[in-house]
């Protein structure tokens, strides 16, 4: 039995403004003029450039029809600038960085990775088909260089999309081939294989020479890549009758080669090959800290006086206008819209990017004056959304994906934040502090008997640092640092 009834809800909705604001405030500056550029495309009412000076006519025209049109659904005012209004995100000089003549976005040029194997594919000679097998593979190659794809799979994948009937027997051929290509290593399923292929590649470079290192690195990671991974030497020397001399000789070969073969080629369409583009600048003059935005790239935006002329003629005349003329104003209005709450958007994204910056550089100020990690006080987003009465949500959005330059390099704002604990003499202390001891304590262990967590531990509280071992085994992983079994060396 259905039954009718009245439930009153209370529901938040964002506005069209909120929502542009949400996405550009994770846009870093590096991606925001591509996004401007964007949405000049799409909304032909939005223009670069900053706006003109009207004409005293144009002025008297415009209030004439604005006394015309007061009670008409929308007013004109609400969509266009003030006369000589310029956007309020360029106002403040310090928005500028000091030298506006570059305004060329760096990146790294070169030749992609994926071109560079494709070149040397033509050098080959292949048929047809081998040619289309070899492209596909190509292809499936990651940016580190390896094919980490299972050949019946691919096998499948040709077949479906291709119409290429092939088999694994075939692939594995050709992807010999893609294996003596440069650079060394590339093709491979996985680390092992890699290692082994740039081994075989010096091996061939060395010839007939007697490059035992070489030879017993390739030995040792053909053979006993698993006991080389887990450090198990003893083992190795056991097996392979060495001594340790010789051991470390092959070892040293093996550090030498490189794990992403992929990676040293720049593409410049990769993110990871792109020079980082500072969204803050931060300036110490004469010890006053003035920060500016990086907005050299960021064009001024208006609202095309063509278009507002086209709303104003329609407006005029709305009793004398045709469907097709009324259909005009409804896009017109709705495209003034759109300019308007981006125009804006892109407004208070800046305001939010500076205030909270201001509220972090207050918080860490005794850092950003002198550059010492260990004046990083403990610092979490609910610190800055308290001091900006933001929300947490906002603070996250801004401090992803973006960078501030200081006098003493170029920093993620993600870097300023980190949790905090207590000595024994009751004194808060970043856990950067913390990790910078316990990377310090590493870096000048004996290599030959390296610290355990237990012993990292018992040096910290000695320095009165009260932390538990599997505390500091959490650092020391968040460090990128390997257990002590790991770290040893003959």
């Amino acid at each position: 039995m259905l039954k009718q009834g009245l439930q009153q809800r209370l529901v938040q909705k964002l506005s069209p403004q909120q929502i542009q604001l949400i996405k550009l405030l994770e846009v870093p500056t590096i991606q925001l003029e591509q996004r401007i550029k964007k949405e000049i495309e799409e909304n032909p009412v939005l223009e670069e450039g900053r706006d003109e000076e009207e004409s005293i006519d144009d002025q008297n025209e415009e209030e004439e029809y604005e006394s015309e049109s007061d009670q008409d659904e929308f007013s004109l005012e609400d969509y266009l600038p003030d006369d000589d209004e310029t956007p309020s995100y360029k106002l403040s000089a310090n928005n500028y960085s000091q030298d506006d003549k570059k305004t060329e976005i760096p990146y790294s040029t070169g030749t992609s990775f994926h071109e560079h194997l494709k070149l040397q594919l033509g050098l080959r000679i292949l048929d047809d088909h081998q040619k289309i097998l070899a492209d596909y593979l190509i292809g499936n190659i990651d940016e580190d260089g390896y094919l980490r794809r299972d050949i019946e799979a691919v096998v499948n994948d040709i077949a479906f999309s291709q119409n290429i009937m092939t088999d694994e027997r075939e692939l594995l051929d050709i992807l010999e081939i893609i294996h003596d290509f440069d650079p060394p290593g590339v093709g491979a399923r996985d680390l092992q294989e890699s290692l082994s292929l740039q081994l075989k590649h010096r091996i061939k470079v060395v010839g007939d020479g007697d490059d035992l290192p070489i030879r017993l690195a390739y030995t040792i990671i053909k053979n006993y890549f698993n006991e080389f991974t887990k450090k198990h030497y003893e083992k190795i020397i056991q097996k392979l009758n060495l001594t340790d001399e010789e051991l470390k000789d092959a070892i040293d070969v093996v550090l030498k080669l490189n794990p992403k073969p992929g990676s040293a080629y720049s593409n410049p369409l990769n993110r990871n090959s792109q020079h980082i583009t500072p969204d803050f600048i931060l300036e110490n003059i004469e010890g006053e800290l003035i920060l500016s935005l990086n907005s050299r790239n960021v064009p001024d935006l208006r609202v095309s006086s063509t278009y507002a002329t086209m709303l104003r003629t329609y407006q005029k005349n709305k009793k004398k206008n045709t469907k097709q003329q009324k259909e005009a104003i409804s896009f017109v209005k709705q495209k003034l819209d759109s300019a308007k709450w981006f125009i804006d958007a892109i407004k208070q994204r800046q305001n939010t990017l500076m205030h909270t910056m201001d509220a972090m550089i207050q918080y860490q100020e005794k850092y950003f004056r002198e550059g010492d990690e260990v004046l990083l006080r403990p610092m979490i987003l609910k610190d800055i959304a308290e001091k900006t009465n933001l929300d947490i949500s906002t603070i996250s959005r801004v401090v992803n994906s973006k960078y501030i330059q200081t006098n003493f390099g170029i920093f993620s704002l993600k870097y300023f934040y980190s949790e905090g604990m207590q000595t024994d003499s009751g004194e808060e202390v970043s856990t950067r502090e913390i990790k910078k001891i316990l990377q310090e304590c590493i870096d000048n262990e004996s290599k030959k008997k390296p610290l355990t967590d237990e012993k990292l531990a018992e040096i910290l509280q000695e320095k009165s640092y009260k932390i538990a071992r599997r505390t500091v085994a959490k650092y020391r992983e968040q460090l990128n640092i390997p257990v002590a079994r790991m770290r040893k060396e003959l």
